[in-house]
């Protein structure tokens, strides 16, 4: 018999002067942990392709942040059912789909500041928690012990004309729990407007980005289909999470909770 990991659906949360994921607010200053299901109400921004800016187009449900430096959209980042292997337990995550025409893309992030006297920004990622399961009976084997979560290829992109962010370029490997990773800064008088950072590409962008994303396949080698929009489902080998082989993993749904932090430089 054949078994699952069902890393279906992170949970993301949210942080100072920022947010995270599943739409529920927070304002400078505070933090949020949240469970469960949460009601996600239209924030108003536009939101586009990251990889051709000029594309309005439709993730599906993000933030609802609002001000002049925001964030607008998290990437809902999934690895649905992954097989249960002894050995190299890297599993990729799932490319971000769209209800509009466009293709997979990088998971990404989009961004927006529209201050009158842009001081600079940072954005930063922090994973809170370990993956873990508490419904399993064995206490010691409810987390991933020793899983790591990493983000690579990370780029910017925007149809603004002020000067890019820097983004980092070297892999983010989430390696403590609890500790703060930096993934962008915008210096002061650049990153203005409207920008995406993205982790990974897709083989038709323009920004001269290696591709990562590889269609998923069955066992008879045929292209798995979403359900919702009955496109092909894509992994993007930018996003991986890597568990140690001496970890025991259990065939059910594993969550961890992420942090994305927004803040102004002075």
């Amino acid at each position: 018999m054949r078994r699952y990991l069902n890393l279906s659906r992170l949970l993301f949360l949210m942080g100072a002067m920022a947010v995270g994921l599943m739409g529920t607010i927070v304002h400078a200053d505070t933090s949020l942990e949240q469970s469960g299901t949460v009601s996600v109400v239209d924030g108003g921004a536009s939101l586009q392709d990251p990889e051709n800016p000029e594309v309005p187009t439709d993730p599906g449900p993000g933030t609802a942040e609002s001000g002049p430096l925001r964030i607008d959209y998290v990437s809902p980042l999934q690895f649905g059912e992954r097989k249960i292997r002894e050995t190299d337990r890297v599993y990729p995550a799932l490319a971000q789909q769209f209800y509009t025409d466009i293709g997979p893309r990088g998971s990404y992030i989009q961004l927006t500041d529209q201050r009158a006297l842009s001081t600079g920004w940072s954005l930063q990622v922090k994973q809170e928690t370990q993956f873990r399961n508490p419904i399993i009976q064995e206490a010691g084997e409810q987390e991933l012990k020793g899983a790591v979560l990493s983000l690579d290829k990370g780029w910017a992109n925007s149809s603004s004309s002020s000067e890019a962010p820097v983004v980092t370029r070297e892999t983010i490997a989430l390696n403590t729990i609890g500790s703060t990773y930096e993934v962008a800064t915008a210096a002061a008088g650049t990153g203005q407007g409207v920008w995406t950072i993205s982790f990974g590409a897709s083989d038709t962008n323009t920004g001269h980005q290696k591709p990562t994303l590889t269609p998923v396949k069955d066992e008879a080698g045929q292209p798995i289909l979403e359900k919702e929009s009955n496109k092909p489902v894509y992994q993007n080998s930018a996003i991986t999470l890597t568990i140690p082989e001496t970890t025991v993993i259990h065939p059910v749904h594993y969550e961890t909770k992420i942090t994305w932090l927004l803040a102004e430089l002075p």
